[in-house]
């Protein structure tokens, strides 16, 4: 599902706050960056917002971020619904004990970990991120919440690249989005 379908008023200010980025990190790739919109006030808000009025009333009690962009949009969210903010890092990031998922990216592999104990079996959970691609980052967080016994709600990123099908990898999750990729 996607806002855009909804012609939400604020989704122009969101996506044209976007900056893409030709060839980088490599060649051929279009990087969406969303430091633009970090720079706008009001399309920053309003993209919280967004996702606030989405999840505000659906009992989430754990909103999960990914290193490194969801850490922007997850806190304020989680603050918001009056849910706790937990951070999916990349390895040996976290102090103490914890449990790892490997994934693969569309230009190599990579890890994510959580503090052990941070989310309990029975905890509901959104997963935030800024954009989904091949959906190996959002299919690993999926993985390290539901080994605990959390019920992901939803996956929620700023963008999505729908050329390269990760929707399709995260096995019937239901994903939010905001904008598609220009």
């Amino acid at each position: 599902m996607s806002a855009t379908k909804d012609e939400d008023p604020r989704i122009h200010g969101i996506s044209s706050s976007i900056r893409v980025v030709p060839n980088f990190p490599k060649p051929g790739i279009m990087f969406q960056d969303i430091t633009t919109l970090l720079l706008d006030p009001k399309a920053f808000k309003n993209t919280v917002d967004l996702f606030v009025e989405r999840y505000k009333d659906k009992n989430i009690s754990v909103v999960a971020g990914v290193e490194a962009r969801g850490f922007f949009f997850g806190p304020p969210i989680a603050l918001a619904i009056g849910a706790k903010f937990v951070p999916l890092r990349k390895p040996r990031k976290l102090p103490g004990e914890v449990i790892s998922q490997k994934y693969v990216l569309e230009y190599g592999t990579d890890c994510l970990e959580m503090h052990v104990g941070a989310v309990q079996c029975g905890d509901r959970a959104l997963v935030v991120d800024d954009l989904i691609a091949t959906g190996g980052t959002l299919c690993a967080a999926i993985s390290l919440l539901e080994r605990v016994g959390a019920e992901v709600v939803e996956c929620a990123c700023v963008i999505e690249l729908p050329e390269l099908e990760g929707r399709e990898r995260l096995n019937g999750k239901p994903l939010y989005i905001l904008v598609e990729s220009r």
